[in-house]
């Protein structure tokens, strides 16, 4: 009998992990103010303390203020008291089972685009990087993702360039995005200088 293949994003925390063990924690990374040792951190909160969720959630708002604050001082404690090689040994441990992150339908609606994000952040934060190969069903699903998060900066129309006739108005519209479905999504979650990504 032979075991189904790992889901997208087993497969991209586990690169990360790998990522992350080699470079050590004090690479730069694509997330302003972060080395890989403040993103392995905020992974490892983001897995084990659901009470620093709402601080992801809302901080772009006022009244999320406080609570990224609050997320901020966990991951901030997280990569000062704990060995670095730890703290890569729990993000590849991933989330427990008792944790919003660890349950299946979490891992297919929301890790699988987080990890394929802060993969690139780290990826294409080193000299020389170039992008991924990626099968089509990958791809479909960081579609999907990159469309939900295209509702987080005021809409905008989709287009692929990778499967032709494909695309999606989302929003109010805003611009014409076109490129390949990981392009689409870092350009989206704000990662406009490292996403090869036609505007008009």
């Amino acid at each position: 009998m032979t075991s189904s293949p790992a889901s997208l994003a087993a497969r991209e925390r586990a690169a990360l992990a790998d990522l992350l063990e080699t470079l050590g924690p004090d690479a730069p990374t694509c997330c302003e103010g972060w080395t890989t040792g403040h993103l392995a951190a905020h992974l490892v909160v983001r897995d084990h303390r659901p009470d620093a969720g709402p601080g992801y959630a809302l901080e772009t708002l006022p009244i999320g203020r406080g609570l990224h604050a609050h997320s901020a001082r966990l991951e901030e404690r997280m990569r000062t008291s704990t060995p670095f090689a730890e703290v890569v040994d729990r993000v590849r441990a991933g989330a427990p089972r008792w944790s919003p992150m660890g349950w299946p339908v979490v891992g297919d609606l929301v890790n699988a685009g987080e990890f394929a994000i802060h993969h690139e952040d780290v990826r294409r934060a080193q000299p020389e990087w170039e992008p991924r190969e990626l099968s089509r069903a990958d791809r479909d699903q960081l579609w999907r993702t990159a469309t939900l998060f295209a509702r987080r900066v005021g809409g905008a129309t989709l287009r692929r360039t990778d499967v032709p006739g494909v695309e999606k108005r989302v929003g109010r519209g805003g611009p014409t995005l076109e490129g390949e479905p990981m392009e689409l999504l870092l350009w989206t979650s704000g990662r406009r200088g490292v996403a090869r990504v036609e505007v008009s």
